[in-house]
């Protein structure tokens, strides 16, 4: 029953496709037997038989084609009486009418599942098993007709033209759909693995950015007047915990990211800039709440896309590593700016994050320069853009004239 239910077809094309083989190969095994009106003892001796091999051959095709193919060996080209071409070989035989490749009406069915034995069959052994049973065949074939050279010829012009050629097209057509196939799962992963790298970067943005806004708070209530001891106590351990969980957040954005670098990134597979998230005044206007000093400088005209997650990861690193620092965030259309002075309390985080590699990869895509450099104590992240479709003004949050922050009053 298993082998039965092997030999189904997978959809009605393919019945009608094994129908038509089935019909035009018994039409032509008809043509060329015997009439069975004139003689039919010998139509039921040999055309019957080869109808009951076509039926099975066609029958196991599909699922074993090297089965049909030897099935198919009464058929195959083992008269020498017409060829693809006749030749002279008179100056090596006698005979001047040698034909190179002999075909018969079946020729074309037998070629046929000689392809499909090298487009399905991967293994090579039972492949080479029936080419040498093939072989004994046609020799037996050369000896049983005298063993003439030019029979020799011929039989060998068959076997390669009928099995060998076809066997090995179809061998060269699996290994070009494998390799198409392995180049498809490689862009497929690829791009699974970019997912994966775009997950982290917001992952470690956001994240990253929330952390610090908690760590900031938790330094400025430390320094605040009125606090218990173990108030005190209390805040500075929220703040160290807020520091090492910005540490375990960059391991694991880490780990997500190591098979991600690993994949190239052609022209054609950058990905798509990402949905904007927060507007530069809000992020200012959070950042300042949360207890940083903050000045917003917005120039004329609409923001670039870029320049939230430009004023976001500017931001995070001010929080982290200069804690109590001025900050000024400058923005134009063309050009972003984080500067902040020295810190004035010990920074929250122990050593740099990937913030800063996803964002110059980011802004590379983009046509632009990021400079991230040390200045006057401080540091100063800067990105120039190139002239590019410009953003809606309304869509990126964009103020026309500098905000006011909670600290500047101060």
């Amino acid at each position: 029953m298993r082998y039965l239910r092997q030999l189904r077809r997978e959809s009605p094309r393919q019945v009608v496709y094994d129908l038509l083989l089935w019909a035009g190969l018994c039409v032509i095994i008809a043509a060329m037997g015997a009439d069975p009106f004139l003689d039919p003892a010998r139509f039921a001796m040999v055309t019957l038989p080869r109808w009951g091999l076509a039926t099975v051959a066609v029958l196991v095709g599909r699922r074993w084609p090297l089965a049909a193919l030897i099935l198919l060996l009464p058929l195959g080209p083992w008269r020498f009486a017409e060829g693809f071409a006749t030749v002279d070989l008179t100056w090596l035989l006698p005979r001047r009418d040698v034909k190179i490749l002999p075909l018969l009406p079946t020729t074309p069915f037998v070629m046929w599942y000689a392809y499909l034995t090298g487009r399905r069959l991967a293994r090579t052994t039972p492949a080479l098993a029936a080419f040498y049973l093939i072989t004994l065949v046609g020799v037996a074939v050369v000896l049983w007709m005298g063993g003439d050279l030019a029979w020799w010829v011929s039989m060998v012009t068959a076997l390669l033209g009928t099995y060998v050629v076809p066997y090995l097209l179809g061998v060269l057509r699996r290994r070009l759909l494998h390799q198409a196939r392995q180049a498809r799962l490689s862009v497929e992963a690829q791009a699974r693995l970019r997912e994966r790298a775009r997950i982290a970067r917001d992952m470690h943005d956001s994240l990253g950015h929330d952390l610090a806004l908690i760590a900031v708070r938790a330094a400025g209530l430390e320094l605040a007047h009125g606090l218990a001891p173990a108030q005190v106590k209390a805040v500075g351990e929220l703040r160290e915990a807020a520091s090492e969980a910005t540490e375990r957040l960059r391991q694991i954005i880490g780990i997500l990211r190591d098979d991600a670098d690993a994949a190239p990134l052609t022209p054609l597979d950058r990905p798509a800039e990402p949905a904007p998230g927060e507007s530069v005044p809000e992020l200012v206007h959070r950042a300042a709440v949360s207890g940083m000093a903050i000045r917003l400088d917005l120039a004329g005209g609409p923001m670039p896309a870029l320049a939230g997650p430009v004023v976001q990861e500017g931001l995070t690193n001010a929080a982290k590593h200069a804690p109590g620092a001025e900050v000024v965030v400058s923005v134009s259309p063309h050009r972003v700016r984080v500067r902040n002075g020295p810190p004035r309390t010990r920074p929250t985080a122990r050593r740099g994050g990937l913030g800063l590699a996803s964002l110059r990869e980011r802004v590379r895509l983009a046509g632009g320069t990021l400079t991230a450099r040390p200045l006057d104590g401080g540091f100063e992240l800067d990105v120039t853009l190139p002239h590019e479709r410009e953003e809606d003004p309304c869509r990126s949050g964009g103020a026309r004239e500098p905000v006011a922050t909670p600290s500047e009053h101060d």
